[in-house]
């Protein structure tokens, strides 16, 4: 895909990695539609061209009149970016379950209707379809479980949606971000996360960093991006020796 005037939604644009998306696509040259709840910050950091749609991604209203305004705005939509989430700190046993219903409704089923709404544009541009996912999609995390399940659900779908569009020329891509230097804590419900993962931040990727990984895989056209690197020894620790893995993470 090349950046340059391409049409790219991003939801989540507000700060973060969708923020950060924001700031080198557009230095590359694309048209954004940008949306977000807090439209204050969607405007702080947008050029005259950006299209602004601030709005609830929980809501099918607000799905509806982000795809039609960009549709209107444009004709056209080259990429649409899921990238709005939040994390819940809840244990199973202790989830609730409004929180729990309403972290699968921003992660899992906006990204799925949005998907909806944006396809035959989407196949019309022969463009891409990005899902941020992340590494907690690959290991079942006992500290984030409701969020865990909800990026587990959200690769599996980002797998069928490739099997679906990839004759119609759209690349479907996955992106499986560890830890980012983001916000994501501060807006997660429940308790804090254990010392020991916080700790663990120091083998973060900034949002710049895992912004740019995502770029270079939409410009190549690739199915997966796993940022940072060492993420890659998750995947495949869990895949090779789910076990060991789950006893594992049971210690932290």
């Amino acid at each position: 895909m090349k950046t340059k005037d391409a049409v790219v939604i991003i939801t989540g644009a507000s700060d973060g990695i969708g923020a950060q998306l924001a700031a080198q696509l557009r230095r590359g040259g694309a048209r954004l539609v940008l949306a977000g709840r807090n439209e204050a910050k969607l405007q702080k950091d947008a050029s005259p061209n950006d299209l602004i749609v601030p709005g609830d991604l929980t809501q099918d209203s607000d799905r509806v009149a982000l795809i039609e305004r960009a549709a209107e705005r444009f004709g056209r939509i080259d990429a649409l970016i899921n990238n709005a989430g939040r994390g819940s700190y809840y244990r199973p046993s202790e989830a609730p379950i409004d929180d729990a219903r309403s972290l699968f409704e921003l992660n899992f089923f906006a990204p799925l209707h949005l998907a909806q709404l944006a396809t035959p544009l989407l196949c019309q541009a022969k463009g891409t379809l990005v899902n941020i996912g992340s590494i907690a999609s690959q290991i079942a995390i006992p500290w984030l479980p409701v969020y865990s399940a909800s990026k587990f659900a959200l690769a599996s779908l980002t797998i069928s949606q490739r099997m679906e569009l990839r004759k119609h020329g759209v690349n479907v891509m996955a992106v499986y971000p560890g830890y980012v230097t983001t916000d994501f804590q501060a807006h997660a419900a429940g308790s804090a996360p254990p010392a020991s993962v916080v700790k663990g931040k120091r083998f973060a990727v900034t949002a710049e960093q895992c912004a740019a990984a995502v770029i270079e895989g939409m410009e190549q056209r690739r199915q997966l991006v796993v940022t940072p690197k060492i993420g890659w020894s998750v995947v495949w620790l869990s895949r090779l020796f789910p076990g060991l893995v789950e006893r594992r993470m049971e210690q932290v």
